[in-house]
């Protein structure tokens, strides 16, 4: 997997990707989702590029997210921004530099698209992206679910890897802040001991988004689907479906095209919830 480098400012990064003689001409603030402030910048040679940034701690955050990105792009699946630059800069802090997607209005049969594209994208090989070309569940670096560590130690099987690296974490973070009562624990503990009962291994592990909801796509120049701010490691493919039905769902054409490329195994209903469960864990360290 290549690496996407990383600059101790902004100029810096600037002169390195785009010619020494380029600055910033403009600049605005846009939505940048719950976490990070974010900009359209405007640069002196007419290209418009994308800023995250945040306190200069969090640069292993966007440095994880740029990985994951590129990942996702080696797919050939499904579009994704492209990373140009990490780094710090004394005025931004932490900061993540990407092409600009222009959005457009969604193309005939755009939701069909978005299906069979995701299904393509989990379908895709994953074996350069865990360690060691292990055909396992992880992925090459720890990584975040919004500003929450998210640990990808690479486990054999995936039942494994959603309890140690997924469910666990999250239990632990929850009772270590009181968020959750000392009187869960034994339901906590409960029902980690029934997943090899509760959930299935799949056929192939796949390369997820790791955090798919409404927000975290766009409809891009092409009038497609293009994925944003991943929290990408290589899973069941399920996780990622369930977490599209967590705030709505998507349109019943898009899992109707998803199903017709890549069939679900029997009972994925009743593993949904178990899913999601992480996400609603994380929401709660997250924000109370």
């Amino acid at each position: 997997m290549s690496f996407v480098p990383v600059f101790s400012s902004l100029g810096d990064a600037l002169a390195e990707v785009f010619g020494p003689s380029v600055s910033v001409s403009a600049r605005r603030a846009v939505s940048g989702g719950d976490i990070n402030r974010a900009y359209q910048l405007t640069l002196s040679d007419g290209t418009t590029v994308f800023l995250k940034s945040n306190a200069a701690t969090l640069l292993p955050m966007f440095a994880a997210e740029a990985e994951g990105l590129r990942a996702m792009a080696d797919t050939g699946a499904i579009g994704v921004p492209e990373p140009r630059a990490v780094g710090t800069d004394p005025d931004l802090g932490a900061f993540l530099l990407l092409d600009w997607i222009e959005s457009a209005s969604a193309a005939p049969g755009f939701w069909e698209d978005f299906g069979m594209r995701l299904a393509a994208f989990h379908n895709a090989d994953t074996s350069a992206f865990v360690p060691d070309g292990r055909y396992g569940y992880g992925f090459s670096l720890d990584n975040y679910i919004g500003s929450t560590p998210q640990i990808n130690t690479p486990r054999d099987t995936w039942v494994a890897f959603f309890r140690e690296c997924r469910l666990e974490p999250q239990f632990r973070m929850a009772f270590d802040t009181g968020f959750l009562d000392p009187s869960a624990r034994a339901y906590s503990d409960r029902l980690l001991s029934r997943l090899d009962a509760l959930l299935l291994e799949p056929g192939h592990p796949a390369l997820l988004h790791g955090d798919l909801w409404s927000g975290n796509f766009m409809t891009g120049p092409d009038g497609r689907a293009w994925l944003i701010d991943p929290a990408t490691y290589v899973g069941h493919r399920e996780a990622d479906l369930a977490m599209t039905e967590l705030f709505g769902g998507f349109s019943p054409a898009f899992y109707s095209a998803y199903k017709s490329v890549a069939p679900l195994q029997p009972g994925y209903e009743d593993r949904r919830d178990v899913y999601n469960l992480y996400h609603l864990l994380n929401h709660v360290n997250l924000f109370g």
